[in-house]
């Protein structure tokens, strides 16, 4: 089973033109350790982009699997034939859907989103899901850790409560990363790289502060550097 990469940058490859993806994973692939394949590059490019990428370094497919059980496991079997190393659910679909996922991921390691970075109080309040967000996020992250998934994704302010929690050995993902006088974008909950690897983050997800940057190469440089990596 896949865990933590040597490198923990992880550079978001998410637009739906196949030359733009390869123009960026060429720019950046000695600088990071994992290329994130979203909902918009897998769509618009299929399994033969993830396989492609997966032949130069470990691939996070973030489908964000969220069906009945039997479904999940059925794409999770799927994805396992692509050569991805992670493969993100959402654990709000409950423990039978994330240990399905498991069942059916076989190697590929199962990473379970929690609370969505682009959501605050107030917007779970909206919904109806009880919290303030760090508690929403401790209560669904129990639920996909009983249930056997490795690793979660939460977003970096989450990061050192869940440590507290459930220690050193979940895999923790972490979108929303800026740098310091980065726009957050439709992010909402965000730190700056170092400070989520201080708190104890093994992949950070940056997709916009590289790939929207003029030099994507010097971006990731940068941003790899900060980090030691």
């Amino acid at each position: 089973m896949t865990l933590a990469p040597r490198n923990p940058l992880c550079v978001a490859l998410d637009s739906p033109r196949r030359a733009d993806l390869d123009r960026v994973a060429d720019a950046v692939e000695e600088h990071v350790g994992v290329f994130k394949v979203g909902l918009t590059a897998f769509n618009a490019n299929g399994g033969e982009l993830v396989a492609s990428l997966a032949r130069r370094l470990p691939v996070f497919l973030d489908l964000k699997l969220h069906d009945i059980p039997a479904q999940v496991e059925g794409a999770a079997t799927a994805v396992a034939g692509l050569g991805a190393s992670y493969l993100t659910v959402h654990s709000s679909g409950g423990s039978d859907m994330v240990k399905a996922a498991v069942s059916g991921a076989g190697a590929v390691t199962v990473v379970a989103v929690t609370i969505l970075t682009s959501l605050d109080d107030t917007d779970l309040d909206r919904i109806g899901m009880r919290g303030p967000a760090a508690d929403a996020v401790l209560r669904l992250a129990d639920v996909a850790l009983s249930a056997g998934a490795p690793g979660l994704v939460c977003s970096p302010q989450e990061v050192a409560r869940l440590r507290r929690e459930f220690g050193t050995e979940p895999l923790l993902v972490v979108p929303g990363i800026r740098r310091d006088a980065a726009a957050a974008d439709d992010q909402r909950r965000t730190l700056t790289a170092r400070d989520a690897l201080d708190a104890g983050a093994d992949i950070l997800v940056v997709g916009r502060p590289i790939t929207g940057a003029p030099d994507p190469a010097a971006a990731a440089w940068a941003l790899a550097r900060e980090i030691g990596a």
